[in-house]
């Protein structure tokens, strides 16, 4: 006989369950648990339900919905000015659900958000300061609070609010934007809080009013601005004067860093921040000063993404820059053209405070201070298109001039003047540090120097220059060609005090013809 095939199913059904003991009878089983979602799925849909997502130089924030209007890098690895989204997604976990979620569940939320937030649109972070997206006369100032409080600044006044999350500006926090105090309005007028500001820094009443400006420049966006300098004697208190300057839209006691080594640390310390303060420079490479002129008119740095060989980072920023100890004579023309001196006089004796009675009083004032340059920013703001429109010659930084006549107009100041003067000082300081110019500059105003000018090639240029003995100093160009293009760098300083080397249309049989002019009264 063949016995019958083997049913699992069936002998599962004939299997006699263990008897167990009774205890009081037989206890009713606890109804199924539903199964939960995984850790991670909650979190992604926390992540989705209380942010919206957006990009910024190619790197993807979030934006709370019902919070400050302060962006969330997804892809910080370590704790930035606003943390990480993951630290804020395990804070909304445990307040949710009373528990720790795991890191496993965090990198797979955390990288699924990414992914989702690959085709968001490409939008603008604010640092510090921003333009409102609606309407560009309006800026607005970060004050670092946590709320997301801020100032916004129209040509009707300013006021203390939060900007709304999708309409307004959003912004970006690093370790670098420290907090300000919420400003006050002087009983006195913005003239009361300026007052209490000539108090601690000792400018001279020429510079003061440039310093003004330059802080003005820098609650503009998008605005090309000098480079501040700070310059006086020893003593006069160059660098707590840089940092109380800079901390008046910084935050109180904002570092003053040192020089770079290189251009690749330069960059991300100058991004990460609003203003780029150095302290006690005493010379400046030639890879700095080309540096700090396209940082004040805008700059982009690309460096390559790491653990990738074909993907780059990009870093830029447009950013108000200040400098302590600087040596005149070691300026290039075109970082001079971008600079504007800020003379600080002596103190007396009987001045002197120590430095925790000064700061006491800087933190006792800053917020009447930075409520009085808001109240004339404001004024400045609603006046510059008419300033703009009234004014008939403009220097490099032609916005830079616009605000200063403004400022005037609405003061009664002379700033313009002053920037002008300046900028001509800076113009001498230049050619007597660059010995092309300075032996152009002797030729030209020597009786030797023809009354009508002179032509010739540059070869002839070099013979000419080269024949008192200069052409046996260090430093000195060897060639026709090293000429050329050193008389080139100082153009701009040579053409500001009447010197004009312009090649013309004619040559000889040894070259091209230039004709040098000199008319002092231009």
């Amino acid at each position: 006989m063949i016995p019958p095939a083997f049913d699992p199913i069936a002998a599962a059904r004939s299997v006699v369950p263990f008897p167990r003991a009774e205890q009081g009878g037989e206890q009713p089983r606890a109804a199924k648990q539903e199964r939960q979602p995984p850790q991670a799925e909650v979190l992604r849909v926390l992540g989705q339900n209380r942010f919206r997502y957006l990009h910024h130089n190619g790197a993807p924030y979030a934006v709370p919905y019902d919070g400050p209007a302060v962006a969330v890098p997804l892809r910080a690895a370590a704790h930035t000015g606003t943390g990480s989204l993951r630290q804020h997604l395990t804070r909304i976990y445990v307040t949710e659900y009373d528990r720790t979620p795991s890191q496993t569940a965090l990198a797979d939320a955390v990288a699924t958000l990414d992914a989702l937030a690959m085709r968001v649109p490409e939008t603008e972070l604010h640092l510090r300061v921003g333009v409102d997206p609606e309407d560009t006369a309006v800026s607005w100032l970060d004050i670092g609070r946590p709320d997301g409080e801020s100032v916004r600044i129209a040509p009707d006044g300013w006021t203390l609010t939060c900007p709304d999350p999708e309409a307004g500006p959003v912004w970006r926090r690093t370790k670098l934007v420290r907090p300000l105090p919420r400003p006050d309005r002087p009983a006195g007028g913005w003239r009361e809080g300026i007052g209490e500001l000539s108090t601690l820094l000792p400018f001279t009443p020429e510079t003061l009013p440039l310093a003004i400006g330059w802080l003005l420049a820098a609650l503009r966006p998008g605005m090309p601005r000098p480079i501040a300098y700070l310059t006086g004697e020893q003593g006069t208190g160059k660098s707590t004067s840089g940092q109380m300057l800079t901390g008046i839209i910084e935050g109180a006691r904002a570092p003053l860093r040192q020089a770079p080594e290189n251009l690749r640390d330069l960059g991300p310390t100058t991004a990460a921040g609003w203003v780029l303060a150095l302290d006690n420079l005493s010379g400046l490479p030639g890879w700095l000063s080309d540096a700090l002129c396209r940082i004040v008119t805008g700059d982009a740095q690309v460096t390559r993404a790491l653990y990738t060989d074909d993907d780059v980072n990009v870093l830029t920023y447009q950013r108000p820059v200040l400098l302590t100890g600087i040596d005149l004579g070691a300026l290039r023309n075109d970082l001079a053209e971008r600079m504007m001196p800020l003379e600080l006089q002596p103190i007396r004796r009987d001045q002197r405070r120590t430095a925790g009675a000064l700061w006491t009083a800087y933190e006792q004032a800053h917020p009447r201070i930075l409520g009085a340059l808001l109240d004339l920013a404001a004024e400045v703001w609603a006046d510059l298109p008419q300033a703009a429109a009234d004014l008939t010659e403009r220097p490099r930084l032609a916005d830079f001039a616009e605000l200063l006549h403004a400022l005037d107009r609405v003061t009664g100041w002379r700033s313009l003047d002053a920037f002008n003067g300046a900028q001509d000082a800076l113009n001498d300081a230049v050619l007597d540090g660059h010995p092309v110019a300075g032996a152009l500059r002797d030729w030209t105003a020597s009786p030797a120097f023809p009354p009508g000018g002179w032509r010739g090639t540059m070869g002839e240029l070099h013979r000419q220059l080269s024949s008192d003995g200069r052409g046996f100093a260090e430093g000195w160009p060897k060639t026709p060609a090293v000429l050329s293009a050193r008389i080139r760098q100082v153009a701009p300083a040579l053409r500001a005090r009447g010197i004009h080397v312009a090649r013309t249309s004619g040559s000889n049989k040894h070259g091209k013809v230039y004709a040098v002019t000199h008319d002092p009264a231009s």
